[in-house]
């Protein structure tokens, strides 16, 4: 669920528990792309509200610049796939899907029209698909 993302907590259980979901959980604050212990979760909390919480507080503009050239803004699905497809470099459909929140087995069209509205937008290679295997391509 959280795969390449640096998240900082003190708390040893949701240290335990950033693990298991895939977080790379790092000691210090600075090191981390989201200080959980600053978002204020009290409580409990589902794993999806955890993660939207956890990608709201992500600063993504470096990374988007990286990707464009320049600063863009994404509707929330398409912004998903784009940065999971830029720090894993490639994933299945059904990864891709489980990684931004999506039942790999769900039959929704969501998913496939994001894609489809970034590739609209940026260009046919820009998300690329071989074998089932998304990646990122040229703008």
């Amino acid at each position: 669920m959280f795969s390449g993302i640096r998240i900082f907590s003190a708390d040893d259980a949701w240290r335990k528990i950033l693990d298991d979901l895939g977080a790379v959980v790092v000691d210090e604050p600075a090191a981390a792309d989201v200080n959980l212990d600053a978002l204020g979760i009290n409580g409990a909390v589902s794993p999806m509200e955890l993660k939207a919480r956890v990608l709201d507080a992500m600063d993504v503009g470096p990374a988007l610049v990286r990707i464009f050239g320049r600063r863009v803004r994404l509707p929330r699905m398409q912004l998903q796939i784009v940065m999971q497809l830029y720090r894993a470099g490639e994933m299945t459909g059904a990864d891709l899907r489980a990684a931004i929140g999506v039942a790999p087995n769900v039959t929704t069209h969501a998913v496939d029209n994001a894609i489809y509205q970034l590739r609209k937008t940026f260009g046919r290679d820009f998300i690329q698909n071989r074998g089932g295997v998304y990646s990122l391509g040229k703008l």
